[in-house]
């Protein structure tokens, strides 16, 4: 009892206060000071890269480049705020048993016209032609083959049927018998996709992007066709990651090709491109230096081990009437490659508060180093008990009345 009573008045009335001991020795000294620097090094170190940026003399020499450089903390940042607007150009010709001679521009290969932010070009087709509402067989499938009417369910649809089931087991061609439906006839028989892609000119289609962007923090916009880009060249040039790295023109094929895939395989069966704009922009510095910087990735998985239901496709059809009235459509089940624009990116300008926050964060970190050389000067080291009697020292409460040798 006597013993946690005395416990607890050190605890309730006994005080600490810092010592200052100055310690002459080689191995804390250089200890002391290799921490202090790495600090330095890791919050100061902003400004090598800063001016490098900014093309002048950096003034302070050492490779400092972390909490100031990259993660910029003399500054206060702004997200990106965008919009962007696309236009596909190119026109090729086709000539097959189904469709004849035809030519495909612009209006007839982009579907829809529009889209936010995206943009599908079709490079690939199944046609049905001249389909009318009425009875017809179904396609041939582990679902639809039958041998007698008992093998049809009337009324039944299935997920994959191209219509309702009328119950009745009919001849779809020489060798085969299929349960009969109503349904556009005749139906869609997509077992086989065109191989090379029925559009495969479009490789060398050209995509426009037109980008705007904001930082509302800073009112601060811009655009990817820069100032110094004129007509002239905007009609001639095309994206080049050496020559026209800020030609917002790309050809499609090469975009595929960017992000490491065959345009032509691609164009079988479709995909989804990504074309990537990143805008980093330091606004300590002139306008001209916030500039984009495109790149390209296939952002649909493509696995060659799991292939199931790979690419992109969809479908959709064009309605007319005939002579005499009977509706009739053509069916198209359209493949193709998706291009997604995704605009990102952040501005930064000098602020005072995430300085000094910054800068009294660093400085802060700097009593580290004294921890760490306290740990080990006080348990490390061979003259450790010496230090550690230096360090404390136990001194009395001086309002406590004193005994001198002459009272006694």
């Amino acid at each position: 009892m006597a013993g946690c009573c005395a416990v607890l008045a050190a605890f309730l009335f006994e005080y600490d206060t810092p010592r200052i001991v100055l310690i002459r020795s080689r191995k804390v000294g250089l200890m002391n000071r290799a921490v202090q620097l790495l600090i330095l090094a890791y919050v100061i170190g902003c400004y090598n890269a800063y001016f490098a940026e900014v093309k002048m003399e950096p003034r302070l020499s050492p490779p400092m480049k972390w909490v100031f450089v990259w993660e910029k903390g003399y500054q206060e940042m702004d997200s990106v705020v965008s919009s962007v607007t696309t236009k596909a150009k190119g026109v090729t010709r086709t000539n097959t048993s189904d469709l004849g001679f035809r030519i495909w521009d612009v209006a007839d290969y982009v579907i829809p016209a529009q889209e936010e932010n995206s943009l599908f070009i079709m490079t690939n087709m199944i046609v049905t032609l001249n389909q009318t509402q009425g009875v017809c067989p179904e396609i041939p499938d582990k679902t639809s083959v039958c041998k007698s009417d008992a093998d049809c369910a009337a009324g039944s649809t299935g997920t994959h049927s191209n219509g309702v089931a009328t119950g009745r087991c009919v001849q779809f061609d020489e060798t085969v018998k299929t349960c009969e439906v109503e349904a556009w006839c005749p139906v869609e028989n997509d077992t086989h996709v065109p191989k090379p892609a029925f559009l495969k000119a479009a490789e060398n289609f050209t995509l426009l992007v037109k980008n705007n962007i904001w930082y509302p923090k800073f009112n601060f916009s811009k655009r990817n066709i820069l100032p110094n880009i004129t007509t002239t060249y905007l009609k001639s040039c095309i994206y080049n990651a050496v020559t026209d790295p800020f030609c917002p023109i790309f050809r499609l094929g090469k975009i595929v090709e960017a992000a490491g895939h065959s345009f032509q395989d691609m164009a079988v069966e479709g995909g989804i491109m990504g074309i990537q704009i990143r805008w980093d922009c330091n606004l300590d510095i002139a306008a001209s230096h916030c500039l984009p910087k495109y790149s390209f990735r296939r952002l649909d998985t493509r696995d060659l081990d799991h292939n199931v239901s790979p690419g992109y496709n969809f479908r959709f059809a064009k309605y007319y009437s005939d002579l005499t009235g009977v509706e009739h459509r053509t069916l198209i089940k359209a493949y193709g490659i998706r291009f997604d624009i995704i605009v990102f990116g952040k501005a930064g300008k000098f602020d005072i508060i995430p300085t000094m926050i910054n800068i009294g964060s660093g400085l802060a970190l700097l009593g580290v180093a004294t921890v760490l050389c306290d740990i080990i000067v006080l348990y490390c080291m061979k003259k450790r008990f010496y230090y550690r009697e230096k360090k404390y020292k136990y001194v009395e409460d001086y309002e406590q009345p004193i005994i001198s040798e002459t009272d006694r």
